[in-house]
């Protein structure tokens, strides 16, 4: 939860959740989807809190780590260390990326780029089944994500699906034209190729 302290960090070995921040008014920004190969809590190991909550939203399996233990890591696993010191650095690169979005990216742009992201990441875990993603994410949530309303989402993706670039329904999404979709959210799915560590 934002503003806790944990005794422990986390990787994430299977199952799907959200990183959020919250305004003191309730509302919401979805920093990113937490997918397996994520790692959860190092912002506390570090800062002493959690800047930040994470929501599970299917079941998951986690491997559990003690904050306490961070910076033996470092001394006695170097290449471990790396490893982690990598994670946070691409965290970085993908808020980055994020903001950009935000901040200069039409909406459908940005629904293309957020969902691209989110495709090629599932590829690189081999989660992807009969060419569809398990997606139990909800229109808010890519909403949140995205700083558009729910409305404009629903018309953007509206517009996607009658130019069939993707599918969207039963908690599945399919992608159906990567190329077109790459295209419009003005950027190279080869951006989206980094090899994740996990620890």
């Amino acid at each position: 939860m934002e503003n806790a302290r944990s005794a422990q960090m986390f990787t994430v070995l299977e199952g799907l959740a959200i990183r959020f921040k919250t305004l003191d008014d309730g509302r919401r920004q979805i920093i990113n989807f937490v997918m397996p190969g994520d790692f959860i809590g190092l912002q506390a190991a570090v800062a002493d809190e959690m800047g930040h909550s994470v929501e599970a939203v299917t079941d998951m399996t986690l491997c559990v780590f003690e904050r306490a233990e961070l910076f033996s890591i470092f001394q006695n696993h170097p290449s471990r260390a790396y490893d982690i010191t990598w994670l946070g650095a691409t965290e970085e690169h993908f808020l980055g990326e994020a903001l950009t979005s935000i901040g200069q990216r039409s909406a459908i742009e940005r629904i293309a780029w957020g969902l691209l992201n989110i495709w090629m990441r599932a590829i690189q875990l081999d989660l992807l089944q009969d060419g569809e993603l398990l997606f139990p994410f909800r229109q808010q949530d890519l909403a949140d994500t995205l700083g558009l309303s729910l409305v404009h989402t629903n018309k953007t993706l509206a517009k996607l699906r009658e130019r069939g670039l993707l599918s969207w329904s039963s908690n599945r999404l399919a992608l159906h034209d990567v190329p077109a979709l790459e295209k419009l959210a003005v950027v190279s799915i080869e951006d989206f190729k980094r090899h994740r560590p996990l620890m």
